[in-house]
């Protein structure tokens, strides 16, 4: 793991991508390209790519060889637009968002806090045996949720309950690795939305990952500005990412 970190200069899109290099990853390197292949990492095979585009078109090409079409070229938009440009048969699928951060911004907000007629929002690490009202409030809030309780990688979820002790905030730990906490799935129900439930539940998930590894990211879609506006305020940075299949994948 520590070459990979060297190779790709501590990137933590392709430390992600690595997974702490766990069974069944493979990592390659050509000058300054590395490529990172990971089994069903966010419900997808992975090659998470980064360096100099020429190099990494070679690279990604030589990689999927041996990896086989299943897998999704991902990096930075331009990247892996300049690497789909160059390579025959590789063909782009769609742009997204990557966002981090090593410290997150300080409680600004003041629905955070008990104001009239109004709990105290406390978000909290949900019990396993609360999982159905999880995939509930996802089938209602977020139905193209990538994780969901029970899917591989999902490891917990973190929730808020209102005054009327109804789940109506989530946010899942999933796919984190040694050097990046990953958080996925969250949703807030329709009705409560403005209220500062989503982003207790996002502050929770945020701050206790970045405890755990130093390091905190999500994806969000590119239209989702509700997402983006509240995540910026929490400190993460964006980072415009895409991803190209081989044809016919």
């Amino acid at each position: 793991m520590a070459e990979v970190a060297a190779a790709c200069g501590g990137d933590p899109l392709v430390l992600w991508g690595a997974q702490g290099m766990a069974r069944g990853v493979r990592a390659w390197a050509l000058g300054e390209a590395v490529a990172v292949a990971c089994p069903d990492l966010n419900r997808r095979d992975r090659l998470t790519v980064c360096g100099e585009p020429e190099q990494v078109a070679a690279l990604a090409q030589w990689a999927l060889e041996r990896v086989g079409p299943s897998y999704r070229v991902v990096g930075s938009r331009a990247l892996v637009g300049q690497v789909a440009a160059c390579s025959p048969g590789l063909r782009l699928l769609g742009a997204f968002e990557w966002m981090d951060t090593h410290r997150l911004s300080p409680v600004l907000s003041p629905v955070l806090s008990a104001g009239p007629g109004r709990a105290r929002r406390r978000a909290r690490w949900l019990d396993p045996k609360e999982d159905d009202e999880v995939s509930a409030l996802l089938a209602a809030a977020a139905p193209s949720s990538w994780a969901a309780p029970g899917v591989a990688g999902v490891r917990r979820w973190a929730g808020v309950r209102d005054e009327d002790g109804v789940l109506v905030a989530v946010a899942a730990d999933a796919w984190s690795c040694p050097q990046v906490g990953f958080v996925a799935g969250v949703a807030t129900a329709a009705r409560r939305r403005g209220a500062g439930y989503g982003e207790a539940v996002c502050r929770l998930a945020l701050g206790d990952l970045l405890t755990a590894h130093g390091r905190v990211a999500l994806m969000v879609d590119t239209a989702n500005h509700t997402a983006l506006a509240l995540y910026g305020r929490l400190g993460l940075r964006l980072r415009p990412l895409a991803a190209a299949a081989l044809d016919g994948a």
